[in-house]
Parts: structure tokens; C-alpha cells; sequence
């Protein structure tokens, strides 16, 4: 389907996210960022991107649409060096014209992680210092984002519209309804390049002190904060302003 939203010449009038989700419920992952494109123009979207194991698919298919839409890549400075390698290299095979990298503050990470530690005495301050707050400065300049959340993912992600308002702009969900059969299509078409941790067992990619390998049958997320209840970093809980 062709469900593309209407274009609008200023923050002030863009559509609802409810309007957006109703129009692209049934929309093909191309088809809405497109039409996240086409609500808020280029200089105003974003897509946030982990280049993780699963990113190269959301990044191929924005870069079909358009390879110059800004990418937001949050450099914790706990990444592990694969992924670093894996950034730059989907960077050169897609074409991607805006990647932006950013770190967090060095007076927050000074004041508040001086031993470097925090990971381990509390996960959620680590995330809020080197993502959530990194990110909310990222966002501003825009008025509305993509992600590669899917629903399949599970937990808090099960039931993720393909459209929403995350508190201060428009948060869309290109992947929320494709299924892992679906991502993989994607991988073997258009022959991308796997993140180089996915062959030693890691489905799913974070920061190096809080990820581990899963093993067979368990949720790909299970290697994330293994032994925590934690299960988010907090960017996709969190409002972003």
C-alpha cells in the first residue's frame, strides 16, 4: 500500500501520531520512512541507530529512501571496537551521508562516573549519562525520529504502534510489524554484512560491560543486563526533550 502521510510546512501543523499510526498500520518498512520524510522533511528527521546486529536492515532500507537523512549513533565509550569497525563499514556500504556520533558530556562522566564503574553499582544512571541524556541533546534540532524496535523483540516492545509520541516529537516504528524471517530476507537480498559479534553468539549488541552471548532458545535480548531486571537502556522510556 501506498499510505503515505500528508506533507506539512511547519512543526505546528503535522499530523497526530495517532492520525500517522491509522494511516501506516498496514505500511511496508520503506513506505514509512517515507512518509516521516515527507511529514517533517530531511533537516528535521533523525534515525537513531546502535548499528547493532540487526541495524544493517532498518539503515539499508532508509538508505533506499534517502542515504542523507541524519543518523544519530550514541559512542557511550563502553562500545565494544566490533561495533565501532561494524559503523564504519555500513557507513561505506550504504552510502550514509550524515552519520552523526555522539559521546557523552566529559563533565557529566567526570562528575558522576569518575572510576568508571557506574555500569556496575547502577545500569540506570550509566544509561541515563552516556544515552538518554546524550540523545535528548541529539534529538532537539528534530521533530520527529526512527528506530528499529520490532515487536517480535518482546517485553516492553510487544505491542509498539508503528507510529507514537514519545513526549516531545514524532517517534516512528518502520520495523514494529516485521518478523525475524523478514529481517533476514533483508540481510540475504540485499547480501549486508553482519555485525562481527553475531557469529560468536551475540543476537543482540550493547555496551561491552552489561552484554553477553545467548544461548539457543533464549530471547535474543536475554544477554542484555543478564541478571537484572533491566531490560531497556532507557532511550525508548524516556521522554527525549
Amino acid at each position: 500500500m501506498n499510505a503515505i502521510a500528508p506533507q506539512v510546512s511547519s512543526v505546528s501543523t503535522l499530523p497526530s501520531a495517532a492520525e500517522l499510526d491509522r494511516a501506516l498500520r498496514d505500511a511496508s518498512p520503506a513506505e514509512v520512512v517515507a512518509a516521516a520524510l515527507k511529514a517533517v522533511g530531511r533537516e528535521k528527521l533523525a534515525l537513531v541507530s546502535s548499528f547493532g546486529t540487526e541495524s544493517a536492515t532498518l539503515l539499508k532500507v532508509m538508505a533506499d529512501v534517502d542515504p542523507a537523512i541524519p543518523v544519530i549513533f550514541l559512542d557511550t565509550g563502553w562500545l565494544f571496537e566490533e561495533t565501532l569497525a561494524y559503523r564504519d563499514t555500513l557507513i561505506e556500504t550504504l552510502g550514509l551521508k550524515d552519520v552523526r556520533s555522539i559521546k557523552p558530556a566529559e563533565e557529566t562522566l567526570t562528575r558522576e562516573d569518575p572510576d568508571r564503574d557506574l555500569w556496575f553499582s547502577d545500569p540506570d544512571a550509566c544509561c541515563r549519562i552516556r544515552k538518554v541524556e546524550p540523545l535528548a541533546r541529539a534529538l532537539r534540532p528534530f521533530s520527529a525520529w526512527l528506530n528499529g524496535r520490532k515487536r517480535f523483540q518482546g517485553n516492553t516492545r510487544a505491542d509498539i504502534p508503528v507510529v507514537e509520541d514519545d513526549g516531545a516529537r514524532l517517534k516512528f516504528n518502520p520495523f514494529a510489524n516485521v518478523s525475524r524471517e523478514e529481517l533476514e530476507a533483508i540481510f540475504v537480498r540485499a547480501k549486508l554484512p553482519r555485525h562481527p559479534l553475531a557469529a560468536s553468539g551475540f543476537r543482540s549488541v550493547g555496551c561491552m560491560p552489561c552484554t553477553s552471548r545467548t544461548a539457543e532458545g533464549e530471547d535474543e535480548r536475554a544477554g542484555r543486563w543478564r541478571g537484572r531486571a533491566k531490560t531497556e537502556c532507557g532511550i525508548h522510556t524516556t521522554k527525549t526533550s
